[in-house]
């Protein structure tokens, strides 16, 4: 990842745990709803790895926010 975007998405990541914990999840459950392994959001909120536009539609219908939360 170019570092020119690394500001970006350090506030990205920081974003999809506020919202995954508002939500009341744990990596574990939110895992659950996404059929994904809790090392796929511990490396996603880390910034070990990076997120398309499809998942974090995902991420977002099962924390219950909008895109624009985590665009703005």
């Amino acid at each position: 990842m170019s570092k020119k975007y690394l500001p970006k998405y350090q506030k990205l990541t920081q974003k999809l745990r506020t919202a995954r914990l508002e939500a009341r999840l744990t990596q574990v459950e939110a895992g659950r709803k996404l059929k994904k392994p809790q090392a796929y959001l511990s490396k996603i909120e880390r910034g070990e790895r990076g997120v398309d536009a499809v998942e974090l539609g995902e991420l977002a219908k099962v924390y219950g926010k909008s895109l624009d939360y985590f665009i703005k």
